[in-house]
């Protein structure tokens, strides 16, 4: 049987890998190894026992206990089935009440967390995993390697992805509700009527993402890489993009309602047919002509627009000839 474990020395993600990263990865390993060691230790099993069990060698159990290395989630899928225990064990939220607690936690909370995760994905290795469908609150998946993931139907209210590669993964579906998706790889990613308030895409990298009948709400894009994003039959509403590229972005058909573009590159991009409410355009510190001609270049051909709107960019000298008031 083969087992798969992370690399002791994983390879670079995504630019956004820090300090506070590596202290939370750091914190999560000795919290499990510690679980591992007290759930092993109840069971009157030694380490060379439970290696064998598992077909790998005492060694890495004790680097597990020690923690200098942590299980993947397979891997710690059979130890919940050997040590006794239920998965939710192995999360930060779990709370040990002394001798007996392991079989009565085991008891209580295995009939509701047949699909329940660990709190903490941080550092995973698990590309093309299937987390369809899981309803996964406030989970940490920061340095890990995703790709491919599906998350199709998935309730991750409250997640994290700090430097993740994350890249194809499937988010069809999926509620993002107050999620951080910061200094991550989200390239290629699909997101088919994904539930997006108040999420947050900072530093990252949607390069080809596809964005389709989604409706983005209070949403912040920061500092993010927009290039080639496929945005079809979406509405904006308190949406943020700042300091970001959607150069040549098509936005034709689509509607905007108290949303700021604020310092973004936005040459080349269309607004054919769109509707715009109180949307504001914010330059740079100061109007270059750099930024009158980038203006002019944005198609507003048959778009409809309340007065103020109209105004901010008849001050930029944007083609408004075939835009419509309401």
């Amino acid at each position: 049987m083969a087992v798969f474990q992370i690399p002791e020395k994983r390879p670079n993600t995504f630019v956004g890998s820090n300090n506070n990263i590596k202290n939370t990865l750091m914190l999560s390993t000795k919290m499990i190894g510690s679980r591992i060691a007290e759930a092993r230790k109840q069971k009157s099993i030694s380490q060379a026992q439970l290696a064998q069990q598992l077909f790998i060698s005492s060694q890495a159990v004790g680097k597990w206990e020690r923690g200098e290395s942590m299980p993947d989630i397979l891997t710690l899928n059979r130890l919940a089935e050997i040590l006794g225990v239920d998965l939710n064990y192995f999360s930060e939220s779990f709370q040990s009440a002394g001798n007996g607690t392991l079989n009565k936690a085991n008891e209580e909370n295995s009939a509701s967390s047949e699909r329940e995760l660990l709190n903490n994905f941080s550092g995973s290795n698990l590309p093309e995993s299937d987390f369809a469908g899981v309803v996964a609150h406030k989970r940490k998946f920061n340095g890990s390697a995703l790709q491919g993931t599906d998350f199709t139907g998935a309730d991750l209210t409250g997640s994290s992805f700090i430097g993740s590669d994350v890249s194809g993964a499937d988010f069809n579906g999926t509620n993002l509700t107050d999620c951080s998706l910061k200094s991550s790889d989200f390239k290629d990613g699909y997101f088919h009527k994904t539930i997006l308030v108040r999420t947050l895409f900072s530093s990252s990298d949607l390069t080809g993402a596809k964005f389709i009948e989604a409706n983005l709400i209070d949403v912040r894009v920061s500092a993010t890489d927009l290039s080639k994003v496929i945005f079809e039959d979406c509405s904006f509403t308190g949406v943020e993009f700042k300091s970001s590229d959607l150069s040549g972005i098509n936005f034709d058909g689509q509607s905007f309602t108290n949303v700021r573009f604020d310092k973004v590159a936005l040459k080349g991009t269309s607004f054919r047919n769109a509707t715009f409410k109180n949307v504001s355009f914010l330059p740079s510190l100061a109007l270059t002509n750099k930024y009158f001609r980038a203006i002019k270049t944005i198609n507003f051909e048959g778009a409809k627009m309340d007065k103020l709107t109209y105004a901010v960019l008849k001050s930029y000298e944007a083609d408004l000839a075939k835009v419509t008031l309401i």
